[in-house]
């Protein structure tokens, strides 16, 4: 885990920081509620109304310059895009600054080849995030960023090359973005110059289209009793507040929630916490996969804990972090692989905007395949009974209903034990001749 400061020039960039792509801040680390935030946490980011700290246009204009063209292969194939694909990516991301000293993989350009390693990106750092809230860029040197994979409790921070530890540096209070549960259609910031003034801004613009609003102003907590807790933590969203949960970790999206704390009614101010209690037993089939879906946080750490948001731990991943049981990666970098990247949401919803009234769609029920069995249209097979004689049995007209009218059941036609006497559960209802032997013919 490489330490990065703010304004510390990588040592291989994928573009030049002094061509004046992005510009970091002078922000100190907040103490966060957890290690593992969801995207769409309000007042997970910071903003700024000073001039542009993410030159968006500046960037697609490298990446699409023929002369960069093996760095911007190599940038697409981080992000899981197509070279084609990269000017209408670039236009879905946002700018923002980091409130938290924040846990990232990061990338650097070598012989021609994306290199990725785990870095810790400081408080003040001018990134762009996508449509669910994780970090995608680094703005000053163009560097492509994955979600961070691995376990926070158990990594080892290296200062080097000019990343002095910064001031404020605390090992507990670091932070892993985790996606939203759904695409943001705006991102709530503070604004890191003055706190008091909060900025709404919409995914996919830069600046031009911010609105402030009072971080101050309170807000009611609503009642989401009876909710799945994918879609109360985004209605919390909508509200300015931030969802919350147990030690236990993030329950699945489906798993209902049965209260809060505090109560519904009660006003906090934006950013504040909601904690949720969910029946996780229960998520009803509808929705929960316990993938980190969720749209919270964890409740906070107990006292001593040296893992961010207590005993949650965050995703593992082929390429985690420094551990006393298991290898270490490698001090290169080519030792880290990406992380799989997530998939796109169903639906889309308001993300994080104070006042915000739209209200997510519970994801549809899914109902389990009807129990395989027996075509109800085949006839059972035939069951024989003694050796045929050399007299067939007369057959009265049929006079018994379809075979189609009778339950099917998993069992066997041939279930009961064969006798000499007609088979009642024979479609074909024969009357047995006095005094003659009886067969029973298909």
């Amino acid at each position: 885990m490489k330490a990065v400061a703010a304004r510390v020039p990588a040592l291989a960039p994928f573009f030049d920081e002094e061509s004046g792509l992005g510009h970091d801040s002078t922000v100190r680390s907040q103490q966060p509620r957890s290690g593992l935030q969801a995207g769409n946490t309000p007042g997970l980011y910071g903003g700024t109304r000073k001039p542009t700290i993410c030159d968006v246009n500046r960037l697609k204009t490298f990446l699409t310059d023929p002369r960069n063209d093996r760095k911007a292969h190599a940038w697409a194939q981080v992000l899981k895009i197509s070279q084609d694909e990269i000017p209408a990516y670039l236009d879905r991301l946002t700018p923002v600054l980091l409130r938290h000293d924040t846990l990232v993989q990061n990338h650097d350009y070598k012989k021609g080849r994306a290199t990725p390693f785990n870095s810790l990106l400081e408080a003040g750092i001018a990134i762009l995030v996508d449509e669910q809230g994780l970090p995608a860029v680094k703005c000053s040197c163009g560097n492509p960023l994955r979600p961070f994979a691995g376990d926070a409790s158990r990594i080892s921070v290296t200062f080097e090359n000019g990343n002095k530890k910064w001031d404020g540096y605390d090992r507990a209070s670091l932070v892993a973005v985790k996606p939203a549960p759904r695409r943001i259609e705006q991102l709530a910031l503070v604004d890191v110059d003055n706190p008091d003034r909060g900025i709404t801004r919409p995914a996919g613009t830069t600046g031009a289209h911010d609105s402030p609003f009072d971080t101050h102003e309170r807000h009611k907590v609503p009642d989401v009793a009876g909710m799945r807790f994918g879609d109360a933590s985004q209605r919390l969203a909508d509200k300015g507040l931030a969802a919350a949960y147990d030690a236990k970790g993030p329950p699945p999206d489906g798993a209902p929630v049965t209260g809060s704390d505090p109560a519904p009614g009660t006003e906090l101010e934006f950013g504040e916490y909601v904690t949720l209690s969910v029946d996780r037993g229960a998520t009803g089939g509808t929705g929960g996969t316990g993938k980190g879906s969720a749209g919270g946080t964890s409740a906070p750490p107990s006292s001593g804990s040296t893992t961010p948001g207590g005993s949650s731990q965050l995703p593992p991943s082929s390429g985690g972090a420094t551990t006393s049981s298991s290898p270490p990666p490698s001090s290169s970098p080519s030792s880290s692989s990406p992380p799989p990247s997530s998939s796109p949401p169903s639906s889309a919803t308001s993300g994080g905007a104070p006042g915000a009234s739209k209200s997510s769609g519970s994801p549809e029920s899914s109902r389990p395949p009807p129990a395989s069995s027996a075509s109800a249209s085949s006839p059972p097979p035939a069951v024989s009974s003694s050796p045929p004689m050399s007299r067939p049995v007369s057959s009265a007209p049929v006079t018994s209903a379809p075979v189609t009218s009778a339950p099917v059941t998993s069992d066997p036609a041939t279930a009961q034990p064969v006798t000499s006497d007609p088979v009642a559960s024979d479609p074909v209802a024969s009357s047995p001749v006095a005094g003659e032997p009886t067969t029973t013919t298909a």
